[in-house]
């Protein structure tokens, strides 16, 4: 159990709970500096022992590693895993083309989007319009973390790791278990990025305990894609989680991964009495703007959870 739990998003197969927490928790601490509350920000990183914030990372990575969900080559999807993927990496394009905030993404996705989409009608076997889909991504820079040369690599990974989510049942409940399993009486708050917003998400719908969770934060997330994933969410129809108090979901408008920074059309139904949701700001995470701990280290999101832990 954890004060606060973290759900780590897409392409973390290869690291662990603890490598991911000793990133994530430095960059937290430095969020909630920025937003003036200096005592908390030490409890959740410089302060061991009594006193501390405990903070726990979900992992749910080493998922992906099993042989048959390697997240390789996409012609080694299902007909079902094939269609949701395309989908998802046309969607992704459509972001980059209608408001990428820099002029040659803008130009680069418009450019991608248009061969992409005259692919889809044309027959030239299974997995090509993904596969096109992926190269065009791949050509918009920051999807290439590592260089451009990883750059179809990860948007490959990426959307094997998103969709697989969705279509997967063992990888979906397995995801939900690491999350929930870490949540209990003692905890205050959830944050939870890219994929892992959507994790996180479906754990707290599942709380069945008494008291409220007091904080959900949600990082690029997905969760607005309405014909993806909002329609794939569980329990349907989608709504505020039941159990929070505060919902906080932060977005930078260059993150394609992310769908519509403002989720209150979409989640805004069945909010308990004297919940708050909070959908919209705009970060700036420069030339990475899905990056984890960038989003972590913004006051956006250290000035609600300084103000939890200083009521």
């Amino acid at each position: 159990m954890a004060e606060i739990v973290l759900v780590h998003g897409i392409g973390q197969e290869q690291e662990t709970a603890d490598k991911l927490e000793a990133a994530w928790l430095p960059a937290l601490a430095g969020g909630v500096r920025m937003a003036g509350f200096p005592q908390v920000a030490d409890r959740i990183w410089r302060v061991r022992g009594p006193g501390s914030i405990e903070a726990r990372m979900a992992y749910y990575g080493a998922l992906f590693l099993s042989p048959n969900q390697q997240g390789g080559d996409p012609g080694d999807f299902t007909a079902e895993e094939s269609a949701f993927a395309e989908r998802l990496a046309v969607e992704w394009l459509q972001h980059a083309a209608e408001r990428a905030s820099r002029k040659t993404a803008m130009r680069t996705g418009q450019r991608e989007l248009a061969y992409v989409s005259g692919q889809m009608g044309v027959e030239q076997g299974a997995g090509s319009a993904v596969r096109s889909a992926i190269a065009g991504l791949a050509k918009i820079a920051w999807f290439a973390p590592l260089g451009m040369g990883f750059a179809e690599r990860f948007v490959n990974r990426a959307l094997a790791q998103v969709t697989r989510y969705f279509t997967d049942e063992v990888v979906r409940s397995s995801a939900l278990d690491a999350v929930s399993k870490l949540i209990g009486p003692e905890t205050k708050a959830v944050i939870g990025h890219s994929l892992g917003s959507v994790v996180a998400y479906e754990a707290v719908q599942r709380l069945r305990q008494p008291l409220p969770l007091p904080l959900l934060i949600t990082l690029g997330s997905p969760l607005g894609l309405q014909t993806l994933v909002y329609q794939r969410l569980r329990p349907q129809p989608p709504g505020f989680p039941p159990t929070v108090s505060r919902w906080v979901n932060v977005a930078d408008r260059d993150d394609f991964i992310a769908a519509e920074p403002n989720l209150n059309p979409l989640f805004g139904t069945g909010m308990p009495a004297n919940a708050v949701f909070e959908s919209g700001y705009t970060v700036d995470n420069g030339a990475q703007p899905h990056k984890a701990d960038f989003y972590l280290g913004k006051s956006q999101l250290g000035q609600p959870i300084g103000e939890l832990y200083s009521r």
